[in-house]
């Protein structure tokens, strides 16, 4: 069940750091969203 983790980290932890990295570069993924509302995290 819940091991006090959120479920991305959880994901994450699987990934080469390294390749994670890369593609958030690669992909603009910090451009945007910089915190989740509420209402994201509640559903």
């Amino acid at each position: 069940m819940n091991q006090g983790k959120y479920v991305f980290s959880q994901q994450v932890s699987h990934l080469d750091r390294n390749h994670f990295n890369y593609l958030a570069r690669k992909y603009d993924g910090n451009k945007y969203v910089k915190h989740f509302s509420h209402q994201c995290q509640a559903s």
